[in-house]
């Protein structure tokens, strides 16, 4: 990155801050020795940079590392405020109760939760730091947004820090019923942190309408449609669906080189009739494995023949010192083996899989060249994915299948929606999507991408910034 000096105090002196995990920059090593800072890639940092930097603000966030923290640096137009966190404290505050305790409870127990108290008690040392560091940071009367699920009680801590501040939070994932969220024991301290906030912005209504009756029901609290009477505030709690950057999206899918890879991919794959793609990050709540079986169901009954018809499968590694991922990938690639090796043949596989990291070139490449895009997740906050997916065909071909319970079903109403408990339903819409008609397809595509167009990354991160400062 370019513009960057250091200043070992950070100043009061910041009107927004933007609170999250990670900061928006990867430390690099080149190949000469020498390490310097690198803009993150993602939907988040592409949404954000433009308001921190375009105000002068701060990005409070971990480094990645684990151990001492780097002085704050300048960088990208923002001051960017690096928090440490320890080899232990990144084991029980990220890896156990952020991601073994939150992230199965809040996908509706898609796997079963487990709760450590010393998990609890270095999330509530870790979430009490970064709101040090946003406090010493913000100017009087800052506006500052907290990010996700790893930082729920920043806003509490940090009120009380500050009280001069408008807080916001946005929560990317979903948010559980009141009976799933009561099973946390520390539940009454994680609504109370939330609470701490102006402004509480989820992906869907539902998510919205489970934390106001938590709040009423946990607190006795007074509730008035979404909002939440608490401590002589009014806390609001509203849905602002994100997105990506749509324009961007397809600019790049329709570039020549991305035409002509999308070709190549064909060609390698031996120009098969149709190419199904999945794209995912290797997480039990994907139903990666909802798909593989539907799809050796269509094979095992004739529906479908390989490889005249080819699943593709891009599986990105996630959270590999966490025992469960690691079993996981294990059962999908012995998944993707007995296909291969009942259904595939000398002229190709039935299943190509891909358990690796692959540029936005490449994804745009796959999703021009797929005739079926398949999300089906037992529970998403969002799936961007499947809006890559509907950015990247400005040819207007294609079909999606989505899974009912991510929470792009609610905005790409023209999809193929599944329940992915349903394995007979996931395969007839997946026969129905491969079937379309080309008329049909484009007016189904068209009309989701008009809605992606009117609501993109720069429409959720205005709305939910303008919604802030009105709090103020």
């Amino acid at each position: 990155m370019t513009d960057e000096s250091s200043d070992p105090r950070p100043s009061a002196d910041s009107p927004v801050v933007v609170v999250a995990n990670r900061l928006p920059v990867d430390q690099v090593t080149d190949p000469d020795g020498t390490t310097r800072w690198q803009r993150s890639p993602g939907g988040l940092v592409t949404a954000l940079e433009p308001f921190v930097a375009g105000r002068g603000g701060a990005w409070v966030g971990w480094s990645g590392s684990a151990g001492a923290a780097p002085e704050p640096f300048e960088s990208g137009g923002m001051s960017l405020v690096p928090v440490p966190l320890s080899e232990q404290e990144v084991d029980r505050y990220y890896e156990g109760f952020s991601n073994a305790s939150l992230w199965p409870l809040y996908h509706d127990v898609v796997e079963k939760p487990e709760y450590q108290r010393q998990w609890w008690d270095a999330y509530v040392q870790v979430n009490k730091r970064f709101a040090e560091r946003a406090a010493e940071v913000a100017a009087e009367g800052a506006i500052v947004w907290v990010h996700d699920y790893q930082l729920q009680l920043v806003p509490a801590m940090l009120r009380q820090r500050r009280p001069d501040l408008t807080i916001g939070f946005f929560l990317h994932i979903p948010f559980p019923p009141y009976e799933l969220f009561t099973q946390l024991p520390w539940r009454g301290a994680i609504v109370e942190g939330l609470l701490g906030a102006d402004l509480i912005g989820f992906q869907q209504p539902s998510a919205a309408s489970n934390f106001v009756a938590l709040a009423r029901r946990l607190h006795d609290l007074r509730t008035l449609g979404n909002t939440v009477s608490y401590d002589g505030r009014t806390v609001t709690a509203k849905a602002f669906p994100i997105s990506i950057d749509v324009a961007a999206f397809d600019q790049l899918a329709a570039s020549p080189e991305v035409l002509a890879r999308a070709a190549e991919i064909r060609e390698e794959l031996g120009q098969p009739e149709k190419i199904v793609l999945g794209v995912d990050r290797l997480d039990y709540t994907k139903g990666i494995g909802v798909r593989l079986e539907a799809f050796e169901e269509l094979l095992e009954e004739g529906v479908l023949e390989a490889p005249a018809t080819v699943l593709v499968q891009v599986a990105t590694p996630s959270r590999e010192r966490v025992e469960h991922y690691v079993t996981m990938r294990e059962t999908i690639e012995q998944q993707v083996g007995h296909i291969n090796g009942v259904y595939g043949s000398i002229s190709g596989n039935a299943v190509q899989y891909f358990n690796q990291s692959m540029p936005r070139e490449e994804l745009a490449a796959l999703y021009r060249a797929a005739d079926v895009m398949l999300v089906t997740p037992y529970r998403d906050g969002m799936n961007l994915v499947a809006k890559e997916y509907v950015a990247a065909r400005g040819d207007l071909a294609g079909a999606l299948v989505l899974s009912e319970f991510a929470g792009a079903a609610a905005e790409l109403k023209q999809a193929f929606l599944v329940n992915p408990h349903d394995i007979s339903g996931v395969k007839a819409q997946l026969v129905r999507a491969l079937r379309i008609e080309p008329a049909e397809a484009a007016k189904r595509m068209r009309a989701m991408r008009r809605h992606l167009f009117r609501h993109d990354l720069d429409h959720w991160a205005n709305s939910f910034f303008d919604s802030l400062k009105a709090q103020a």
